[in-house]
């Protein structure tokens, strides 16, 4: 029996009536609920697969669901009872939903802020309307469910057009023998103009908010939105839109002028947020205001041009996608962070400039910079060691050795030192930006070039972390030996140490997660760096009474300077040591155990290894599966890394379609033909922009 009723349930996901059973179930008295019910039932048959067995109608090569009107057509055209009974049903339907909310509010967030409208779009997904309210716009929700009802509709011709909109005229009491002249239930012209206001009125109270306002200059009585409301009434009013002439169009294009500069209007507030860090409540509000008055055009084409054929196909078209858009949490999700991605990424970029290198001048200070970053990683492993030898909590030994990682960060960071994999998540954006003018050939060059150039940097960043941190690790255990007489780890320390990297164990999985930990710290760096601007806390700190009291206006001032130089270093290098010794732990305790597998750390943590162990540890076949390791975990630290944050800023853009394919045939060519490139920079820049020194 359950079984059965398992089936049924997944059959009725797409099964329908015969069209036969649903003409005759037709009854304009029955109660709404009813109606509505039928009225989606006749939208199942029209999508049902399969074509109705007509004469003549199943050669024909148009769209399934425009067959199946024709064929509804055909049927009515030869019952004029049951073609009366359709169309005083669709008219009871129509009548009795409301199409205001229809007109105005699909599509459009129902809430005022971000994530009230993702709780209710969760509630929506499973609990749709009820079919027994008088609301066409949760009527159309039942009844267009398919992602190719769009497309059907408007692609509905003029003659299928007229033939329906002629039976919905069958035994119609108020039809007029002037066509010019419609009865109540097809005057769509009222409805049009009131939805207009309606709209108009929710897009002046969001243009005219405190968050919306305090963006844009110049007195509230000259902005678009504030005269929009006198604008539009005079436009809708009847007497005038019924005589027409000049006096009409020339409300109407004063009208469209105001609805382009509310669109300015917009584009200022997104310039402001660009500048000043970007609020996903306030880009909230905008998207939903640029939907409404995307939805004011729509309504007003389609009221002040009645000749245009199609028009009303296509507006249903367009409410449909407006439904389908409605349901999803990405898309809002995506119109709602993709400018605080943006910004993201745009900090990102700045700082992933500092990290290319397109010279000789700017290799060599790099390689200084990471030979620097190495030796202060020789006092992390340590540390490290000495941490994890203490035997602690598991909680308590992650936050000793978050502390441990962050303090060392910081110290590079300060020093002007550079940490292999951490460069990345930050040259990422920084290439993406290239993409912007591939079209051109210039662009594509310039493209490739920077990758190259990426490539080599971070080469070389890695091996200069390398060359010191190794052969330092392991001299501070050899002094300690011949010194001290101590070792600073035990044998069997060091001997778990080297196996614990060995690329046949799940070293690979742990440098992956450690790839996506760096990349989260550079979202946390660019997040903080748009807080921070966003909030103005440089002005807060800047005029803060009591930080002048105390450090003097000079003194305050050069502390928020401070802070607005660093803010982004501080919060990547401590967010990283924090998901660095806790991420794992605590990951480890809700799912899977995880571990850190830093390529710097790893590869000082395998020098001290060597300096306990001696020479004679070249003939453990564990050593070279932890060299094997350790190669792969540098490759995918920094594969991992550097793909989130690429893909991220591809994601933040609005590119039009790039030929991906010839890009990397492009940097194919470019390897193939100068290999040494990877390894050696030009004597002089190629192309791109001179960076800086690089740095954390």
């Amino acid at each position: 029996m359950f079984r059965s009723l398992f089936r049924k349930w997944r059959e009725s996901r797409n099964a329908s009536l015969q069209l036969d059973a649903i003409l005759a179930a037709a009854d304009p008295e029955a109660p709404l609920a009813d109606r509505n019910g039928w009225l989606i039932e006749l939208g199942y048959w029209i999508r049902r697969d399969g074509l109705p067995g007509a004469e003549g109608v199943a050669a024909d090569k148009s769209r399934r669901e425009h067959v199946r009107l024709r064929y509804l057509l055909q049927v009515l055209g030869r019952n004029p009872e049951v073609a009366g009974r359709f169309a005083r049903m669709v008219r009871a339907i129509v009548r009795d939903n409301d199409p205001v909310t229809l007109l105005c509010d699909t599509g459009v967030a129902s809430h005022p802020g971000f994530w009230s409208e993702v709780l209710n779009r969760l509630q929506a997904r499973f609990l749709p309307p009820p079919p027994n309210r008088s609301d066409m716009a949760g009527l159309f929700a039942l009844l267009f469910i398919d992602d190719n009802d769009a497309d059907w509709v408007e692609a509905l011709d003029g003659d299928l057009l007229e033939r329906l909109a002629a039976v919905l005229r069958t035994d119609d009491p108020q039809a007029p023998g002037d066509a010019a002249e419609l009865p109540e239930w097809d005057r769509f012209d009222r409805t049009l103009t009131t939805s207009i206001q309606v709209l108009v009125s929710q897009v002046r109270a969001t243009g005219l908010s405190q968050a919306i306002r305090s963006r844009l200059k110049g007195k509230v009585q000259d902005t678009p939105f504030f005269r929009l409301d006198s604008a539009v009434q005079a436009l809708c009013d009847e007497e005038e839109a019924a005589r027409g002439g000049e006096a009409f169009a020339h409300r109407l294009n004063y009208f469209r002028a105001l609805l382009d500069g509310c669109h300015q209007a917009a584009q200022r507030v997104y310039d402001d947020l660009e500048e000043n860090g970007v609020s996903v409540e306030v880009v909230f509000q905008i998207e939903r205001m640029k939907v409404r008055l995307a939805r004011i055009e729509l309504l007003l084409a389609t009221w002040v041009e009645p000749q245009r054929r199609g028009r009303h196909a296509h507006l249903i078209a367009a409410l449909i996608r407006s439904t389908q858009a409605r349901r999803s949490i990405g898309h809002l999700a995506g119109t709602s962070f993709s400018q605080l991605a943006r910004k993201v990424v745009e900090r990102s970029a700045e700082t992933g400039e500092h990290y290319i290198t397109r010279d000789r001048r700017e290799y060599r200070e790099l390689m200084r910079a990471a030979a620097g970053g190495g030796l202060i990683t020789v006092g992390t492993v340590y540390l490290k060691f000495l941490i994890y030898g203490l035997h602690l909590d598991k909680f308590i030994e992650g936050l000793l050795a978050s502390l441990n990682y962050a303090g060392s960060f910081l110290v590079i960071h300060f020093a002007h030192f550079t940490l292999a994999t951490k460069q990345p998540a930050m040259t990422g954006p920084a290439l993406a930006h290239r993409l912007d003018a591939v079209g051109r050939p210039e662009g594509r060059e310039i493209f490739v070039e920077d990758t190259i150039a990426m490539i080599r940097s971070n080469a070389a960043a890695i091996f200069g972390n390398l060359a010191v941190v190794f052969p330092v690790a392991m001299g501070i255990q050899w002094l300690a030996n011949r010194i001290l007489g101590a070792n600073l780890i035990t044998p069997a320390k060091a001997i778990a140490t080297i196996e614990s990297f060995s690329i046949l164990g799940p070293t690979p999985i742990y440098a992956i997660f450690t790839g996506v930990l760096l990349w989260l710290s550079s979202l946390v760096a660019g997040w903080a760096d748009n807080w921070f601007a966003l909030h103005k806390v440089h002005d807060v700190m800047a005029y803060n009474r009591r930080l002048r009291y105390v450090l003097g206006a000079r003194g305050a001032t050069r502390m928020a300077d401070f802070w607005k130089r660093n803010m982004s270093g501080i919060a990547a290098n401590v967010s990283l040591g924090l998901l660095l010794g806790l991420g794992p732990e605590i990951l480890s305790f809700f799912g899977p155990h995880m571990e850190v597998r830093h390529v710097t750390l790893s590869t000082g943590s395998v020098g001290a290894a060597i300096g306990v162990l001696g020479i004679a540890v070249l003939k453990m076949p564990s050593f070279w599966l932890a060299v094997a390791g350790i190669a792969l975990m540098g490759l995918l630290n920094v594969a991992v890394s550097f793909a989130l944050a690429f893909n991220m800023a591809l994601r933040s853009r609005s590119l039009r379609p790039v030929d991906r394919r010839a890009l990397s045939s492009a940097v194919r060519r470019r390897i193939l033909k100068h290999p040494w490139s990877l390894i050696v920079p030009p004597r002089a820049p190629v192309g791109g922009a001179s960076a800086e020194q690089g740095q954390v």
